[in-house]
Order: structure tokens, then C-alpha cells, then sequence
């Protein structure tokens, strides 16, 4: 992390998990275990759509933001079962993950409907998280950082340096996800570092240094200190391990270092 330079982001994803009658002990029992969080990192939690209200009000006097898991990439018609930015915003919610690897997996999405997402994200106040990553044939076969460039590139096609300070990148290794494999943070660190080095290529150093960059394979509270160690990991994207206070609070507090 390099807080000098950008924002530590500290994201739970909670997928297709949590009740809404569950949320209030939920946030009671992390919110005494992070006094103090927003000093060294801003902590989110992206629930499923209908937990968004629950989450926004149990959450309201912590500190802690409240996400959602996707969003449409158009601002509003007949597009029957779907969310518009718009409405995500309306009711309290601060950022929108787009491109998880189990959107594109299971409901193809492609890198060129992801551009759109961000596109439309950016034209509310919402902070867009956006994930990139490889399979683990991709990652046998060698092309890692040619398709995590390519995916980076077509992601922020058309997306003016202004409006890139308000997006966060995520590097999901999708051979690392709910898998319990985890990159080593040296090789956590190398795909970050790379992708950095594309949004330079793109825009400027100044505008790349001030990119959040989070890891998002399998951190949990064992393995978070030393992840967030790495210069250019600010922070993490995090699965399984933020359904549990007690583990997202270590890794809440892990990035404070």
C-alpha cells in the first residue's frame, strides 16, 4: 500500500449469502472490533440487491459503506429483473462491483458490457470496483498479463482521467476464488504492479499512482497482513472471510500498517 498516493479499500463481497435478519447482529458485532478503521482504510460490504436497504441502515452510523454486487449497463427501461445505477444510488449505496469472474462466467459477461457498466456507473456518484483476473489455464499457459492488460484496457476505453480517480481496479486470480488457493503476495504484487503500469500507459503516471488497486483471490485474515504489505496492493476484495466479523475485522485491521 502507498497511502501517500490512494485510498486502502477494504471490500467484502458477500455473494449470494446473509438474510436480511441477520444483518443487524451482523454489523453489531463487527463495529466494535474496528474502532477507528477510517484513519487507515475505508471498509465496504456488497451484499445482494434486496439486503442493500438492511445493510445501508444497520451500517448507517459505523463508518462502513455499503456496495452492491452488479448493476445494469443501461440507465433505465424494459429490462425486466435488472438494477440501474441510478436506483442503486438513490437508496444510500456508495460503490458497485462490475466484472466479477462469476458474472462473466456464469452470466457472460464480457469485457467490452463491463466497459458499459463503468461508463454507467461513473455518470452517478457510485465507486466503481472493477475485477480483472485469469483462469488458472490462462495462468499455466503464460498469458496472465497480456489478458489482465486487455482487460484493464477495454474496461476503461473512453473513461477520462478525471473520472479514473473514482474507479478502483480489483485483480481476482479466478483459480484463486472460493478455492482456497491463494497467489503468493510476491505474485499478487507482480499482476498489480503490471496493471498499474497499463493505466500509465494509458493516461500518466500521476493518474496511475493514484489508482486503488485490491487483491481479490482468497484473502483472509491469515494471509491479509502480508498481501497488504506489497506496495502496489491497496487493499482487498474479499470473499468468504467478510461473512464473518470477526475475520473481516483482522483483515480491516491488517490495513493498518
Amino acid at each position: 500500500m502507498n497511502k501517500k498516493l490512494r485510498k486502502t479499500i477494504i471490500a467484502g463481497n458477500w455473494k449470494m449469502n446473509m438474510l436480511a435478519s441477520g444483518i443487524k447482529d451482523y454489523a453489531n458485532e463487527l463495529k466494535p472490533l474496528v474502532p477507528g478503521f477510517k484513519a487507515w482504510c475505508d471498509a465496504v460490504v456488497c451484499t445482494p440487491f434486496v439486503l442493500l436497504p438492511s445493510a445501508i441502515e444497520a451500517l448507517k452510523d459505523s463508518g462502513i459503506g455499503v456496495g452492491a454486487q452488479n448493476m445494469s449497463q443501461f440507465e433505465s427501461g424494459a429490462y425486466t429483473g435488472e438494477i440501474s445505477a441510478a436506483q442503486i444510488e438513490d437508496i444510500g449505496t456508495e460503490y458497485v462491483i462490475i466484472g466479477h469472474s462469476e458474472r462473466r462466467q456464469f452470466y457472460g459477461e464480457t469485457d467490452e458490457s463491463v466497459n458499459k457498466k463503468l461508463h454507467a456507473a461513473l455518470e452517478t456518484t457510485l465507486c466503481p470496483i472493477v475485477c480483472v483476473g485469469e483462469t488458472l489455464e490462462q495462468r499455466e499457459t503464460g498469458v496472465t498479463y497480456d489478458l489482465v492488460a486487455m482487460q484493464v484496457k477495454v474496461a476503461l476505453h473512453g473513461i477520462s482521467a478525471e473520472l479514473l480517480r473514482r474507479t478502483v481496479i480489483a485483480y481476482e486470480p479466478v483459480w484463486a476464488i472460493g478455492t482456497g488457493k491463494t497467489a503468493t503476495p510476491e505474485d499478487a504484487q507482480e499482476v498489480c504492479r503490471a496493471i498499474r503500469e497499463v493505466i500509465d500507459s494509458l493516461y500518466d503516471k500521476k493518474s496511475a499512482d493514484a489508482v486503488s488497486i485490491l487483491y481479490g483471490g482468497s484473502m483472509n485474515d491469515k494471509n491479509a497482513f502480508d498481501l497488504l504489505a506489497q506496495p502496489d496492493i491497496d487493499g482487498g476484495l474479499i470473499g468468504g472471510a467478510s461473512l464473518k466479523p470477526a475475520s473481516f475485522a483482522i483483515i480491516i485491521n491488517a490495513a493498518n500498517q
